[in-house]
């Protein structure tokens, strides 16, 4: 079971980090073609998304990968989680159901990633 959520935790911080990067280096414009609601909020507003999806995304593998810490891993789960929880709240209210379906996906990862380093699979 540690490796199935190492798995998981390496394709949970590779999502959110390629995501986050994008938001950081790509043109507000650009970025409303694959994400829509970037029209609804400040450039600075979507940069912060991307850094606290960066950080999030080093927050999984980081800590645990190094030794330094480890406890930050399912923490860093737990704020993707509620990141994720208000990501969906944002898709719901503008009516993007893909948008939904694709954060309660990335919700159900880290749900198991808390789940199994919070529990029996902890460091």
């Amino acid at each position: 079971m540690g490796i199935f959520l190492w798995i998981l935790q390496a394709i949970l911080a590779a999502v959110i980090g390629m995501s986050g990067v994008g938001k950081l280096v790509r043109s507000k414009d650009e970025l409303a073609e694959q994400y829509p609601w970037a029209h609804d909020f400040s450039r600075t507003t979507v940069w912060l998304i991307g850094v606290v999806e960066i950080v999030g995304a080093i927050g999984l593998i980081a800590p645990a990968a190094t030794g330094i810490a480890p406890i930050l891993t399912p923490i860093a789960a737990v704020g993707l989680g509620v990141f994720a929880l208000l990501a969906a709240i944002l898709h719901v209210r503008r009516k993007e159901g893909r948008g939904v379906l694709v954060v309660m996906i990335l919700f159900g990862i880290a749900a198991v990633i808390v789940w199994g380093r919070f529990g029996p699979y902890g460091w």
